[in-house]
Order: structure tokens, then sequence, then C-alpha cells
């Protein structure tokens, strides 16, 4: 068993995990798809990958697309339900730019082929050609979201019709966000660049990259909302967020600014999951959705070459385990899915604590994550204001920053903390504050030792390891 490979979380068998491009949920079954290299070297493609008894057991695919022609590249985009099968809106790449390209499967329900050759192409998959190339003043466009459109832009109750697409067009130094609408998913109206209404709580001159959007009905007042998440490379950092509020054609009127999403050391391109028709009850509709995201903080300036994965064991990167989003009081809450308990138990070296807790100031509870050998590799702290992880004592991530995140006063007390091969996973205060670090544990971890100080107090607890009941 690979120390560093995580089982739980999708990851490439061989090559380079660029970023996530879309998700479909169709019913039980998830289809997830990301932006793929075979090397380093090699021109990016995409994968597929399908897990059929909840987001864990992950069946590598036949890749859906591959660059053809001129094209240099493909990369991400989104994935959406279509008829009886599902539409690839992809990032076609040449020597003259970029464009919207749409690829098309005809039957999801069939049984996706998995070859012999990992580099296998799935010949199901037909390209029915470029749907959004330079036009309106606008060159590049690249990084699409597609989600179903409103039926209404008044009555949000009375449902969908069309689809509605955020992208990224012009420089990668400038790029500029911007909105089009279709009646049919092939032919799109270019609406305009997506403006706010209230300050975003993000500078003018900022690059945002990787705009994705989901719909969720917030807990309080019962209202349906837009959820913007947006990532912002700030120095060579990936920061991912979000805001919420009302999008309406290309204005989105603010009502929460810009909130971090994850504080931890690697987590960033959040993703948003569409669904086919029947797969969500209407009555369950909007309460709420799944995202995943790259494990991987610096983004674009990363260099695979230089991962230890990629060294020791042939791969580099992984998507985060799917995180259930729900809206509260105008704020976002991520909780992890169901069923990950009985996975880990199912698992050969995945492991999780998760305790409810009362840590006054002044007092902490720390969890620190032994290697095979007994030594530190990591540790999460809890202070009842602040939540930190610290790997700088591990001689993989030597001297590295510790990530924290404040805690809100009158939060529960509560921590969730998941580990699998070299993910880190921590959840606290009910989702309030969410963290994922990547940390290599050279032996797999051997245990999560939970210790408490001051007058902190931990009152129930679960662990989980594999094996365990």
């Amino acid at each position: 068993m690979s120390s560093y490979r995580p089982e739980l979380h999708v990851a490439p068998e061989s090559g380079v995990l660029d970023a996530p491009a879309g998700v479909l949920l169709d019913g039980d079954t998830w289809h997830l798809f990301h932006q793929y290299r075979p090397a380093p070297s090699d021109p990016a493609r995409w994968a597929h990958a399908v897990s059929r008894s909840g987001p864990f057991d992950w069946e590598i695919c036949d890749d859906p697309l591959v660059p053809a022609g001129g094209e240099t590249a493909l990369r991400a985009g989104a994935v959406v339900a279509a008829g009886r099968g599902l539409d690839m809106y992809f990032t076609s790449v040449t020597a003259a730019g970029t464009s919207i390209q749409v690829a098309h499967l005809d039957e999801l329900g069939e049984d996706c082929p998995v070859s012999d050759d990992e580099f296998a192409v799935d010949e199901r998959v037909r390209r029915t050609g470029d749907v959004v190339s330079d036009r309106d003043g606008h060159v590049r466009f690249r990084s699409p979201c597609v989600v179903p459109d409103w039926e209404s832009a008044d009555d949000r109750h009375a449902g969908h019709e069309g689809w509605l697409m955020l992208c990224v067009t012009g420089s990668g130094e400038a790029p500029v966000p911007v909105v089009l609408t279709s009646p049919d998913g092939r032919s799109w109206d270019f609406i305009g660049e997506l403006s706010y209404a209230g300050d975003p709580g993000f500078d003018a001159s900022a690059i945002v990259v990787g705009p994705r959007i989901i719909r969720l009905r917030d807990e309080v007042d019962g209202n349906i909302y837009d959820v913007l998440l947006i990532t912002l490379e700030d120095a060579g950092v990936d920061i991912s967020g979000y805001l919420v509020g009302t999008l309406r054609d290309a204005e989105f009127t603010v009502r929460t600014p810009f909130t971090r999403l994850d504080h931890g050391h690697d987590f960033t391109r959040p993703r948003n999951t569409n669904v086919t028709p029947g797969t969500v009850k209407p009555a369950k509709r909007y309460l709420q959705s799944v995202i995943f995201g790259l494990l991987n903080g610096i983004g674009r300036q990363d260099d695979p070459v230089e991962h230890l994965s990629l060294t020791t064991e042939g791969w580099a990167n992984c998507l985060s385990l799917p995180r259930v989003v729900t809206l509260q009081g105008a704020r976002v809450f991520q909780t992890p899915p169901a069923g990950l308990p009985d996975a880990i138990s199912q698992s050969a070296a995945a492991r999780s604590w998760t305790g409810l807790c009362e840590i006054p100031a002044g007092s902490s509870l720390t969890a620190t994550l032994l290697d095979a050998a007994g030594h530190p590799a990591a540790t999460v702290t809890h202070t009842g204001t602040q939540l930190i992880i610290d790997r700088s004592m591990n001689p993989h991530h030597r001297g590295d920053p510790v990530a924290a995140a404040d805690l809100a006063e009158g939060e529960s007390d509560s921590l969730s903390l998941f580990v699998d091969g070299s993910t880190v996973e921590v959840f606290a205060d009910g989702g309030a504050v969410t963290m994922a670090s990547r940390v290599y544990i050279d032996g797999g971890c051997s245990e999560i030792r939970v210790e408490v100080s001051g007058a902190a107090e931990v009152g129930q607890y679960w662990s989980r390891g594999p094996g365990s009941m």
C-alpha cells in the first residue's frame, strides 16, 4: 500500500492531475472529470472517474477528451446532463488562442470503458464543435462553468429554462470574467462582463479565475441566493472563496463579500456539482450542494516535478473529498459527505477523529498525526478562537508556515479530522471553518493522538481506522 497515495480521494494512476473540470451526479453515481497530463511535459487532456457506491470508491475510465488537430492542450470546463447523456464544455487551446467547445456522450447509464491501456480514449465521446470563441470585443474565452438558467429572473420558484455560463476572457495577467446565456447549450448570447453591486471584498485589480456558481436556500431567511465561487491569484498563491448574493444579467448584488472557503495550505479551484433530472427531489432542491477542490495551494505556478509523490510514486496532485455545502445566515458551511466513516473503516490506511468539545479561552485541543515510526508528521490545534495546522516539524515540510483560521465566538466547539494518504482535511465548529493541507506522512498515519490543555474537555468522540466499527 502506498504511504502517500490516498484511497478515498481522486488521484491519477500516474501523471499529473491539474484541476477538477466538472462533476455530474446521476442518482447515486458520481461522474467526475478532471484536467490531466500523463507526464509533466505532455499536453493536458481530460480524465474521467466514476463511483457508484458513494464518492469514495473511484474507478478510472478511459479518457474522454484528448488534444486533436492543432490543439496544444485541453483545459477545464463543466459537465451537464443532456438528454440521456451528458455534455462536456471544455477549453480548447491552440497556438492562436483559446475557445470553448462541447463534446457529447449519448448514454450516461452505460458502463464506462476501462481499457488495459491507461491512456486509452473513450470512443463513445463525440465532439460537437466550437460554441464560444473571440467575440463582442473579448478574446480567449476559457474555463466555462455551465448551469441551468432561471426561467424567470423575478421568480426563482418558477424553475429553470436554458443555460447560464460563467467563464474568463483576456490575458492570464488580467483575466475578465463574463456571463453568457443560451436556450439550447449551443448558441450563446454574450450578456456582459461580470460586475458587482456593493463591495465584493477584493480589489478591482485582483486576478480572478475559475468562476463557478451554485444556488442555495438560506436556512435562516428561506430565500434562494447565488453563491459565487472564485479563486484569487495572489503572488503565486491561490486563495479560493465565495460571495453570497444575487446574479441578474451580468451584475452580482453582494450580500456577503469575498470569504475564504478553506484556510489550509492546499485547497483551490473549487468546482460545483451538477445533477441529472430526478436526482434531487423538488422539495430538497437548493437545500445543499456539493463542491470539490484541488489540493494544491500554488495553482498555476506549481511544478509537479518537485512533488515527492511524483518522484517516488509517479503521480502528482489529487482532489479534495466532496464537501456538502449549505447556507446559514448568508454564510457557507461545509461538512464531509455521508458514508465517510464507513469508507474509512473499509480502507487500508485512512483514519479519522471527531469530537464534541468545550474549549474555553486559554485552553486548547491538539491532534497529532503520527507516522509509522511514531514521529509527529503534523498537528491540528483548536484553541476555541483559532484553528491551526502545523506541518513544519515534518522533514518533508520543514519550515513551512502554519495555516490558521479564526473561529467565531459562540460556535459549538467541534472538530472532525480526516487523514487519507498525504491528505489532511479538517472541519471545525459544525463546518463553519475548513482546512485542507497535503502532508507527506512516511509509512502512513499510524495514530491520531489527541491531547487537551488547560480547561479544555472532550465530551464525546469517535475515531475510525482500518477495520474499526
